[in-house]
């Protein structure tokens, strides 16, 4: 069996910037002309930070997107390729969402952020 983790298939693009037992956080960067292998990603939230342009390969079908700087938008669980269609650099950080939380010691949440792994 492969592995199609993004950070495995393509390190050179793909970053991890924070993981706990709840999510991973991975930065991806690339350039006009760059492309991605196939690779998966489960349910995740993405985040651009950059204008731009991809088409996207998966289950014998292509989509070509643009996205803009700042969208926050939903990305369910699938596997594809991509490639940067467009002339300017992707950067985008995708927060991947691993198990459902345990429930809290005692049952009651801790406040505040934990910037613990």
């Amino acid at each position: 069996m492969r592995d199609l983790d993004p950070v495995v298939t393509d390190g050179d693009l793909y970053r991890v910037v924070f993981e706990n037992d709840r999510v991973r956080v991975l930065e991806y960067r690339d350039r006009p002309g760059e492309r991605t292998t196939p690779h998966a990603h489960p349910d995740s939230v993405m985040y651009t930070l950059t204008d731009f342009r991809r088409r996207l390969h998966g289950a014998g079908a292509s989509r070509d997107v643009h996205m803009a700087a700042g969208t926050v938008g939903w990305l369910p669980a699938q596997e594809h390729s991509g490639e940067n269609i467009g002339d300017t650099e992707t950067h985008v950080i995708f927060v991947e969402l691993k198990d459902a939380a345990p429930a809290p010691p005692g049952g009651i949440p801790a406040l505040g952020p934990d910037h613990g792994g």
